[in-house]
């Protein structure tokens, strides 16, 4: 058993907006993040949401916070690589990593996008059948990151110079790649290819239907088959809402949000049996306890603690300021000024 003192404090936000206001809910967003910064917070990550009222363009909303930071690392938790090219993000990735002076960490994950059925014409009008949304697809993405040859042919061409690796290369971007998985074979794989995990506040309950087990199995089995063992950087990813500062209204709302999800967490969920986390509500005090006696809790040393999705901008300046004034010391973090 680890149960080392906390290393590396972020958030995680889904960054919602009113469809027919959608620049408010972004300027929202990055206001969040900057704040995360002035806080002290290691790191700020966001969600994505295709075809919803949430982010949709990670990389595009982690690009402007780059240039509103200084400091605070800039995560995707995560984005679905069924949505993208991988050549193209691997750019995209790059460049937003150079702009921010090698603070980006962007988490990935594999599958068939969701709703696929409904929107793999659009996405991909002649290709559909044909796509490959298994872990090759992350393993191309890699190998472009990490600057290994995207094409045979590089030198001039008339006037033009040509690269046979994705431009610009960011060195040490290839290192802060995370995959974002939930199950056994998620993290032995993610461990293999020299990728960071991400495990969220949702699991496979493959063998069993503790959560915290579960996790806890993730976590070694993603360590064991990693090239750096005990030293595999690990973040996990649970909800949690102190409310050292919130007034009373809050505490009401808040509490309101967490009964209404709790019953998801019981059992496991559909035919792949995903199991939930429940969400950790109350003081710093008493959500830190219940931190220290979670087995997968006490298995890492850097968190990325998930924001709720519909709660107001002032409800997440509060969450945030306890989180870093309040959870994150009595968790053994030091905030990073």
């Amino acid at each position: 058993m680890r149960d080392e003192p906390l290393r590396q404090l972020g958030f995680l936000t889904i960054g919602l907006f009113d469809p027919e206001n959608p620049r408010a809910g972004h300027e929202s967003t990055l206001e969040i993040i900057k704040l995360g910064e002035d806080l002290g917070f290691d790191s700020a990550w966001v969600r994505h949401r295709h075809l919803q009222y949430g982010i949709s363009s990670p990389v595009a909303v982690l690009a402007a916070a780059s240039q509103r930071t200084s400091r605070i690392g800039l995560g995707a938790a995560v984005i679905p690589l069924g949505w993208e090219n991988p050549l193209r993000l691997a750019e995209d990735l790059a460049t937003v990593d150079v702009l921010s002076g090698g603070r980006l960490n962007p988490g990935v994950s594999v599958g068939p996008p969701m709703q696929w059925d409904k929107v793999k014409t659009a996405l991909y009008p002649h290709t559909a059948d044909a796509e490959d949304f298994s872990y090759g697809r992350v393993e191309k993405l890699l190998a472009y990151v990490r600057g290994e040859p995207a094409t045979d042919f590089a030198g001039n061409e008339g006037f033009e110079v040509f690269s046979n690796r994705i431009e610009p290369h960011a060195p040490g971007l290839g290192s802060r790649m995370w995959y974002g998985g939930a199950s056994l074979r998620s993290a032995q794989w993610a461990g293999e290819n020299r990728m960071n995990f991400l495990t969220s506040s949702v699991v496979k309950a493959e063998e069993a239907e503790d959560f915290a087990e579960i996790q806890l199995s993730h976590i070694r089995t993603f360590r064991a088959h990693h090239p750096d063992g005990e030293k595999a950087r690990v973040s996990q990813g649970l909800v949690v809402i102190p409310t050292d500062s919130a007034t009373s209204d809050q505490k009401a709302r808040y509490q309101a949000y967490v009964e209404k999800r709790t019953p998801r967490t019981a059992a496991p969920q559909g035919p792949a049996r995903m199991l939930f986390s429940i969400d950790y509500v109350g003081s710093s005090e008493q959500i830190a306890e219940r931190l220290h006696a979670h087995a997968a809790f006490r298995e890492v040393d850097e968190v990325a603690f998930a924001l709720p999705f519909s709660f107001e901008h002032d409800d997440y300046v509060q969450i945030l300021t306890d989180i870093a004034t309040k959870l994150g010391p009595a968790l053994g973090w030091k905030a990073s000024v």
